[in-house]
């Protein structure tokens, strides 16, 4: 039986420049937030901006479960997607949870609100996406699943390191070429280009600044001041990205 990996992520978590890394590979069919159609164009939950439908894709979460479910009998199976368009539903789809093999990726939060609020100001609490991460992986844990969480920081300190030691965690053998990306961008990334800038114009994972945690800090401090729903957002989340954060693999 193929594997099905899910990456359950946070928006603005670098998890497009992930995905990008599981792409290059060559050994899996990869989607790209396949679950996005359920959340905003079958239920309508919210609305996302610089978002192109595609209209042959399913949009509801029965037929997208089952389009990868259906695709994993042919070959391995990646998908990248935000944990808040599927839950609470998946809960109640224990079958489904079973077959994939899960991975979580966390960021900081006060980056990740700060870049989130930068291209959408209308963005929800749920949006930020990590309290919906941390309720999946305690859900999972406590099915006897055996989720893995990584870290964008970490990662982008030691993309090798960090990536070998999930790939390993998950069955996959190493592959050296996942880091050098090829020029052309993935053509399921076009619905929502506007969001993946620095991933589609890179040709690798850009290794940390060790002076940018500090700047975003500083600037979500000056624009929480104007903004007060962002100091909202952050101690909603925040606990919940502790929690998660305490259970990653080292790395970094």
């Amino acid at each position: 039986m193929n594997k099905i990996i899910a990456l359950w992520s946070h928006p603005r978590s670098m998890s497009t420049a992930t995905e990008r890394v599981m792409r290059e590979r060559g050994d899996l069919w990869c989607a790209h937030e396949p679950f996005m159609y359920d959340y905003y164009v079958h239920r309508g939950v919210a609305r996302m901006p610089h978002f192109e439908v595609q209209p042959d894709h399913p949009v509801r979460y029965e037929d997208i479960r089952d389009m990868l479910v259906a695709r994993a009998e042919d070959e391995p199976v990646f998908f990248k997607d935000m944990a808040y368009y599927v839950m609470p539903r998946i809960l109640s789809d224990p079958e489904f949870i079973q077959r994939l093999t899960h991975v979580f990726l966390i960021r900081s939060p006060v980056a990740s609100i700060l870049s989130y609020y930068k291209l959408d100001p209308g963005v929800t609490a749920e949006e930020v996406g990590v309290e919906a991460q941390w309720q999946l992986y305690e859900a999972l844990s406590g099915m006897g699943a055996d989720p893995v969480v990584i870290e964008a920081e970490a990662v982008q300190s030691d993309a090798h390191g960090v990536m070998s030691a999930l790939w390993q965690r998950i069955g996959l053998p190493f592959r050296a070429e996942a880091f050098e990306w090829q020029e052309a961008v993935p053509e399921d990334w076009e619905q929502v280009g506007n969001w993946h800038g620095e991933a589609s114009n890179s040709t690798g994972i850009r290794p940390i600044d060790s002076g940018e945690t500090a700047r975003k800090e500083r600037e979500f401090e000056v624009l929480r001041q104007s903004v007060p729903q962002l100091g909202a957002f952050l101690e909603q989340h925040e606990p919940c990205y502790r929690r998660l954060k305490a259970v990653a693999l080292p790395g970094g």
